[in-house]
């Protein structure tokens, strides 16, 4: 081949690139970033953060440092630290989650993801994953703060306590779920913060059963948030693990997850 001449371009062929087929990341990625994703919407949205975190933090501090309630016992904290606990758990596994899915669904969020990698499954996954991510993050803070004021719980019983959040969190979660894929996104809305409220009124979540009216109080013992609430504060408190309390949130869990595989609607 004869040198190139002046003024002149020497060509060259370019070599042919190779296509690599895109690989969807594994199961396990996709799950935690999905996971990811969702508790960083919580927590840069107001209104859940004051819901999921300052509420419980503020209930926390107030009945354990006022006396405009009459607990019935001198160790304030000692009473109010596990059902504020039960309380973060209600917050976040249902009211924060059913908004979330609510709105997500009326958005297409929840039809557009369900055909992406992540599938349905994984997005389903996620959310769990998001809520039990949030949930060590209220617990990291709301126990650091009974400690500093004062509350002992009972080392024996922090396996009942931790196996009583993980019941709760799957009983609440699926109620959000439920509620969230059956109604409209107003309406999960208004429902959600509405039961809310009713529950932490009366629902035996924040003090116990026996502070309410007798009739109200035998009939608390059988909801979700009064089992919470119980399992919780017997663990922590006498250091024993409820039965009676766990078996109605296994039920509750059965019975809510049952009716959202059957009836939850992607959009």
């Amino acid at each position: 081949m004869s040198p190139a001449q002046p003024g002149t371009a020497e060509t060259h062929a370019e070599p042919p690139v190779a296509l690599v087929p895109q690989t969807a990341a594994p199961w396990r990625r996709r799950v935690a970033a999905h996971a990811l994703a969702e508790a960083r919407t919580v927590l840069r949205n107001g209104e859940q953060l004051v819901i999921t975190l300052v509420l419980p933090v503020l209930l926390l501090v107030g009945l354990a440092r006022t006396t405009v309630i009459d607990l019935g016992t001198s160790d304030r904290i000692g009473l109010v630290a596990p059902g504020v606990l039960a309380l973060a758990v209600m917050s976040t596994a249902f009211t924060s989650q059913a908004i979330a899915t609510g709105f997500d669904r009326r958005n297409g969020v929840l039809r557009l993801l369900a055909t992406t990698p992540l599938g349905r499954g994984g997005l389903v996954a996620g959310k769990v994953a998001a809520v039990l991510l949030l949930e060590a993050l209220q617990m990291t803070v709301l126990v650091g703060i009974a400690l500093g004021l004062g509350w002992r719980p009972h080392p024996a019983g922090l396996p009942a306590a931790l196996g009583a959040l993980v019941l709760g969190t799957a009983a609440f979660t699926s109620l959000a779920l439920l509620i969230a894929g059956t109604l409209r996104a107003e309406a999960v809305l208004a429902v959600a913060n509405l039961l809310w409220v009713l529950l932490l009124a009366g629902g035996g979540v924040v003090l116990p059963v026996e502070m309410l009216p007798g009739p109200l109080a035998g009939l608390v013992t059988l909801l979700p948030s009064g089992a919470l609430g119980e399992a919780l504060r017997t663990a922590l408190t006498d250091g024993t693990f409820s039965w009676g309390a766990a078996s109605v949130l296994l039920a509750w869990t059965v019975v809510l997850g049952a009716g959202t595989v059957r009836l939850f609607r992607w959009s």
